[in-house]
């Protein structure tokens, strides 16, 4: 008996050294209530495997771009991807789903994702994918998916099926959007399961602009992917802290926001409406700590490789920009490193102070810069019918300089 247990105790400890565990926050936006009409998926990826890359991949039916845990060298498995034909997916962790069955944890999804974007166009063909699997599946998880039809769904997936969410549906997503953090609507709700508090922040901050101007990517991305607000205890780190003298450390208890020190990337990816050139659609990444990560944006075109910043670099074993964003989050954000709780505080005047010089805003206005260079050009290709590769060879070029001179000029940071 003991020598079971002592089994079971190594295989338990195996499993959650192994396998990523995930507490992300996410949202699958139809194209009826964002601004320029474009379905959306968003993610802020919470994990242990905090080194991310962007990769390209031309391995099966269609060619896709995807998110990936830098010391998955053979790109087994993808946690966020878009591909050549305007199909996207994503995932959040659940853990109210496959509550009687002590196998749940089997880490499959990155490679299920991998796999649909390499084989799937449209919202039906991934359902077909998901009605394939053996059962019992072994997966539990909120798959979010949009395509160039103009899909936006979520299906919550456990060991017998799944159960679809249409973000289409105004009796399913009366604003337009669905939100998922780290539980199943149709599974078990209390302690076996979490992100009930970012489920709400997310929920107001994502109200408060479809009922005005309308979601874009630059909004989530900026103003809800990185937010620092509160909807339980109703606070806003920055209103609260962010007003202070530069070089006034002020520390704050960091826990149930959005992002979190856990957070290795943040990914919006934004669609296209139905007959658009499905070339048109972008991946919009911060690779790495989101709170210390510029934005660059992608797109799926075999004919050129993606940034350097984002790719994986062979002497630091991570993409240059996630490698940037961890570096400042150590040394100047969660820079506690006494205690066990020490990675439960963040020094809010590191990102923000009275003098704009916070690593937050600073950040904030060279993503301005790039975001105005990208709608520019993107709003060219959408009378052209297509994306250009010229153009995009020539953007990688200038975002690649344009950030790493960015990190060495103000945080003397070289990439």
């Amino acid at each position: 008996m003991k020598n079971k247990f002592i089994i079971r105790i190594t295989f338990i400890i195996t499993l959650l050294f192994t396998i990523p565990t995930q507490a992300c926050t996410t949202a699958v936006i139809s194209g009826k209530y964002t601004k320029d009409g474009k379905p959306m998926l968003w993610k802020n990826r919470d994990t242990w495997s905090i080194n991310n890359i962007l990769r390209y991949f031309n391995e099966g039916k269609y060619s896709y771009v995807g998110l990936v845990n830098s010391k998955d060298t053979k790109g087994k498995s993808i946690w966020i991807g878009l591909n050549s034909v305007g199909f996207a997916i994503m995932n959040s962790a659940s853990y109210n789903l496959n509550l009687d069955n002590d196998g749940k944890l089997t880490g499959l999804e990155g490679r299920a994702m991998k796999e649909a974007l390499a084989s799937c166009r449209t919202l039906a063909d991934f359902e077909a994918y998901l009605n394939a699997m053996p059962r019992p599946t072994g997966l539990e998880a909120n798959f979010g998916v949009i395509d160039a039809e103009g899909g936006a769904a979520y299906y919550e997936f456990n060991n017998e099926g799944f159960v679809k969410f249409d973000a289409n549906d105004p009796r399913v997503a009366p604003f337009g959007y669905i939100i998922r953090t780290n539980y199943s609507h149709t599974g078990k709700l209390g302690n076996e399961s979490g992100g009930y508090i970012r489920y709400n922040t997310a929920s107001k901050l994502f109200y408060e602009k479809a009922s005005t101007t309308g979601l874009t990517a630059q909004y989530i991305q900026q103003n809800v992917a990185k937010s620092l607000k509160h909807s339980l205890t109703n606070q806003d780190l920055f209103d609260l802290y962010g007003n202070l003298p530069e070089n006034h450390p002020q520390y704050a208890h960091f826990r149930d926001y959005i992002p979190r020190t856990g957070s290795s990337s943040s990914v919006v990816i934004e669609g296209v409406m139905k007959g658009q050139n499905p070339n048109l659609a972008t991946l919009w990444s911060n690779v790495g700590f989101p709170l210390a990560s510029i934005m660059i944006p992608t797109w799926v075109n075999g004919k050129v490789d993606l940034p350097k910043s984002v790719r994986y670099d062979t002497s630091l074993k991570d993409s240059p920009i996630c490698h940037a964003a961890l570096q400042l989050k150590n040394e100047r954000i969660v820079n506690i490193r006494w205690g066990k709780a020490e990675h439960s505080y963040l020094d809010v005047n590191a990102l923000a102070d009275n003098q704009g010089t916070g690593i937050a805003q600073i950040i904030r206005k060279y993503e301005n810069i790039i975001y105005g260079k990208t709608y520019k050009m993107i709003g060219r290709w959408e009378k052209e019918g297509k994306s250009n590769t010229a153009d995009i060879k020539e953007f990688y070029k200038w975002v690649d300089s344009f950030i790493k001179d960015a990190y060495e000029k103000e945080f003397s940071i070289k990439m």
